[in-house]
C-alpha cells in the first residue's frame, strides 16, 4: 500500500511502501561521499535556483507539520535511501517559510501600529535575529546534544547539523503560525486589552505554540535514522526534549494566576527594540 496523502514530490522525495525490512536502494542509487561543506554549498546554490526547487511538496509539509508531523519526518528518512543524506537538499522549505515570516511580520508590525521605519527595523530583528540568529544557535546546541548524549551507541553515525536546522525550522513554523498570524487577528480587538480573558486566550496561544515546537523537536531526534519497518533509530531518549513540559504547564497556571499577558510582554519586547 502506498501512502497517497502528498502531492508527487519530485526527485528529492520519495514513497516506498510500508515493509518490514530495510528499504531496497532503487535502480539509480548511488551512495554518497560529500562532505558537510559540499552539501551545504549545493543547498546555498540551490536557494538562487527556483525552477529546480519543489515548492508543492514543501506546501504539503507545511500543512502536515499541523495535522501530521509524522509523515514529514518520515520522508526525511526515505531521503537517506536515495540521497545518503537525512537533511533537505532542496531549500523549498526554507524559501516558502521566509516568505511566510515576511508577510507575518508585516501584519504584525502594522497591527502594533509601527511607520514604515520601525517596520522595516522590526523585520530586521525578526528575520535575522529572531529566525536566522536564533535558529542557528538552536539548532548547534541540539545538534551538540544529541551527538553527545543521545546516540544509541558509539558507532551510530553523527546527527547532521542540517538536520538539527530542518528539525529546528519545521518545529518553528506552527509557532510563528499561530503567534505572528492567528493570534494578530485578535491582537488589538482582544488580545492587548485587559482583562482575564485576554490573559487567558493570549498565554493559551503561547503554550500551545511551545507544546508544539517540542513536540515536533521530539519527533525529529526520535525518529532520526528510523527505516521503514521495525529497524531501531539511531537516537535514544529523545523523551528528553518533552521533559520540560509539565514545568510549562505549571508555568502556564501561574502566569494566569498572576494575570500576567505574555502577549503584552511581546509586545513591549518588540516596541523596545525599534523605538
Amino acid at each position: 500500500m502506498k501512502y497517497a496523502t502528498s502531492p508527487t514530490p519530485s526527485s528529492s522525495s520519495f514513497n516506498y511502501p510500508r515493509s518490514t525490512s530495510p528499504l531496497p536502494a532503487p535502480a539509480n542509487y548511488q551512495p554518497t561521499t560529500a562532505s558537510a561543506a559540499v552539501k551545504r554549498y549545493k543547498y546555498l546554490r540551490r536557494l538562487f535556483q527556483f525552477n529546480q526547487m519543489d515548492f508543492e511538496f514543501a506546501a504539503w509539509q507545511m500543512v502536515y507539520l499541523f495535522v501530521s508531523p509524522q509523515k514529514v519526518f518520515r520522508n526525511f528518512n526515505y531521503r537517506n535511501h536515495t540521497r545518503s543524506q537525512f537533511a533537505r537538499d532542496d531549500p523549498a522549505f526554507l524559501v516558502l517559510l521566509s516568505i511566510w515570516l515576511f508577510l507575518s511580520s508585516v501584519c504584525f508590525a502594522l497591527g502594533m501600529g509601527l511607520g514604515w521605519g520601525q517596520l522595516v527595523l522590526f523585520i530586521i530583528f525578526v528575520v535575522f535575529v529572531d529566525f536566522i540568529g536564533a535558529g542557528l544557535l538552536v539548532s548547534t546546541i541540539f545538534w551538540y546534544l544529541s551527538n553527545r548524549y543521545l546516540r544509541r551507541d558509539a558507532s551510530s553515525p553523527d546527527v547532521e547539523w542540517g538536520y538539527a536546522f530542518d528539525v529546528h525550522i519545521n518545529a518553528f513554523f506552527p509557532p510563528l503560525s499561530l503567534l505572528h498570524c492567528l493570534q494578530i487577528v485578535l491582537f488589538n480587538s482582544l488580545l492587548s486589552q485587559p482583562g482575564i480573558l485576554s490573559c487567558f486566550v493570549s498565554n493559551t496561544f503561547w503554550l500551545a505554540s511551545i507544546i508544539y515546537y517540542l513536540y515536533i523537536t521530539f519527533l525529529g531526534y526520535s525518529n532520526y535514522g528510523k527505516l521503514v519497518g521495525n529497524d531501531l533509530p539511531m537516537l535514544t531518549n529523545a523523551r528528553a526534549f518533552l521533559l520540560p513540559l509539565p514545568a510549562l504547564t505549571l508555568a502556564y497556571i501561574a502566569s494566569l494566576l498572576m494575570g500576567f499577558n505574555l502577549s503584552h510582554m511581546l509586545k513591549d519586547f518588540y516596541l523596545y527594540r525599534v523605538l
